[in-house]
């Protein structure tokens, strides 16, 4: 058992019956009373984010993690099929791990996997910054980005994103898999 003295950025706890990770913590000491440990906190299942305040020397529960990088293979009915990069095992990831981040998975993307003692899938990242090809969108105008307007554009992975009118078809985006937004096109 550790304590909050253990507390650092990037620690994962098991706290309230799921596992979080310690995104922000401030040791605080007022003139009255004990001291305490204000933390925000990341559910590493959900996503979802809570603030809260641990007593001083309080006891908690540390989980030992381990993060593999695989590869992303293919795509079959019961999830997504990714190859360790170091023994080339082959596993299937469900779904319901990457939530949204799917729609952006190309193959061959690398893929961070979380996993637990026991070797559990805790949670799944993709890169933060994919580069995808525009494969439908209308027929973009030079020289009109003074209203800053945008227009859809359906890339190679089947997702939708919205991108500026002078992007045509056949050229590569790059595309913020955390808000699904277009950053920049890439040259080749």
């Amino acid at each position: 058992m550790a304590d909050t003295s253990d507390f650092r950025n990037g620690l994962i706890i098991k706290f309230k019956h799921d596992l979080f990770t310690i995104t922000e913590f401030q040791h605080v000491k007022p003139g009255k009373g004990g001291a305490f440990v204000r933390t925000t906190l990341k559910s590493l299942r959900t996503g979802r984010v809570l603030d809260n305040t641990f007593r001083s020397g309080e006891s908690v529960d540390i989980v030992r993690v381990e993060r593999r990088k695989y590869q992303y293979l293919f795509k079959e009915a019961v999830g997504f099929v990714v190859m360790d990069n170091e023994t080339y095992e082959q596993i299937t990831i469900p779904e319901e791990l990457l939530g949204d981040q799917q729609k952006f998975m190309k193959e061959g993307i690398e893929l961070e996997v979380l996993l637990d003692d026991k070797d559990t899938m805790i949670s799944v990242e993709i890169p933060i910054f994919v580069q995808l090809r525009v494969v439908d969108t209308e027929p973009g105008f030079r020289g009109d980005t003074a209203t800053n307007a945008m227009k859809p554009a359906k890339l190679e992975t089947g997702a939708t994103i919205n991108v500026p009118l002078f992007v045509d078809i056949d050229e590569v985006l790059k595309v913020d898999t955390r808000t699904g937004q277009y950053v920049e096109r890439v040259k080749n």
